[in-house]
């Protein structure tokens, strides 16, 4: 059997495909978030709203305290397919803030205040929260993306009174 070339019992490997029907079923490798707008700090408040009236000819002062603790997490309107978590590190790196996931605002917190005459002084104690819009995306094994999930994110940013004055 000179001349007759002799056939490899080796098996040729076939490349593995990546097709969408391999990838059915599959779970995606994780999730991303990605801001697209930094808005202003909005103040969730915990507990009642306070307030003086100052019905004198002089400048007074009014005192108040805050009466309940309260805790206040990342709120979320839209879809967030990414974990909060994921979320409030990449809008930290983004927009150089200090946020949090959760934060709680505790009893007993006292703030004095001057209220000018015939005006009313209101005050109220909680956290202050950043307003940011942006989407959350699955990343797959192979690199494609997959929907954009938009969604607006209240991340807790400090603890403290918010106080205004009416006529």
């Amino acid at each position: 059997m000179k001349g007759v070339p002799v056939r490899s019992r080796r098996r040729r490997r076939r490349p593995l495909r990546r097709t969408r029907r391999f990838l059915r079923g599959r779970r995606a490798s994780r999730t991303i978030w990605e801001s697209t707008a930094k808005h202003k700090k909005y103040h969730k408040g915990v507990g009642p709203t306070q307030s003086n009236y100052n019905g004198t000819s002089r400048t007074a002062k009014s005192e108040f305290t805050s009466e309940v603790t309260g805790e206040v997490g990342v709120a979320v309107s839209g879809t967030l397919k990414a974990k909060a978590g994921v979320a409030v590190a990449e809008i930290e790196q983004e927009y150089s803030v200090q946020l949090s996931v959760k934060l709680t605002a505790k009893m007993g917190n006292k703030i004095t205040v001057d209220t000018p005459s015939k005006y009313t002084t209101n005050a109220k104690y909680g956290v202050y929260r950043l307003k940011t819009d942006g989407y959350s995306q699955w990343v797959y094994a192979n690199c494609t993306k997959g929907v954009k999930h938009p969604a607006t994110l209240y991340t807790p940013t400090r603890i403290g009174w918010y106080i205004w004055e009416t006529h």
